[in-house]
């Protein structure tokens, strides 16, 4: 059994004074920074995934005509229309600086045509090279953590149980948009009924 600790999105645009900031997001840095040093000393994999939005990507309200946290469709399938973000090779773009250095970046988001939740497949299921990085390293059972709880985690995760992985999510290093308030705590639900279960990081050895 080979684990990994996979880190979802702690971009500059997803913390605070980014365009789509997650409220309490850089109170995981320190927590991550921790679980990061971990990993690495017993040998482990750390993999950081990014959305890296093309300009023209047609989630932003901007390309779409659409108001921002309204629900539309983009290439027939639901989509919320969200504020540029992630936009490839602009700071908003980048890993929170405070973020321990990381050498295995996944991309996603990359079509315009379609949006990018899960770090496994975009909304039309198409594959990104995450499943084929993690097999090629015998990797079974991951640590799930990062932005945002209730979209980028939660199809994370959904996806990666789907695929056969062992899931712990660290609760206490995730955070949520919560357009909803109890957005969060149901993905966390959702995550912890198919089969992820729920940790805190103080439990990882």
């Amino acid at each position: 059994m080979k684990k990994a600790l996979l880190l979802i999105d702690i971009q500059n645009d997803f913390c605070e004074g980014g365009s789509l900031a997650v409220p309490g997001a850089s109170e995981i840095i320190p927590i991550t920074n921790e679980l990061i040093s971990k990993f690495q000393a017993s040998g482990d994999l750390v993999v950081a995934t990014m959305d890296w939005h093309p300009a023209d990507h047609g989630s932003f309200a901007s390309n779409s005509g659409g108001k921002i946290g309204e629900l539309g469709k983009l290439e027939d399938i639901p989509q919320i229309w969200w504020p540029d973000h992630c936009v490839q090779g602009t700071p908003g773009a980048e890993l929170h600086p405070e973020l321990k250095k990381i050498k295995n970046i996944i991309y996603k988001g990359t079509n315009p045509k379609i949006d990018s939740y899960s770090a496994f497949f975009n909304a039309s299921k198409d594959e990104t090279d995450l499943n084929k990085f993690l097999r090629q390293r015998d990797v079974d059972t991951l640590y799930i953590l990062g932005l945002a709880t209730d979209y980028c985690v939660k199809f994370t995760v959904l996806d990666a149980l789907d695929l056969g992985y062992q899931v712990y999510v660290v609760s206490n290093a995730c955070r949520g948009v919560n357009l909803d308030p109890n957005d969060s705590e149901t993905a966390l639900e959702d995550m912890k009924k198919k089969g992820a279960k729920l940790i805190e990081s103080a439990s990882i050895k």
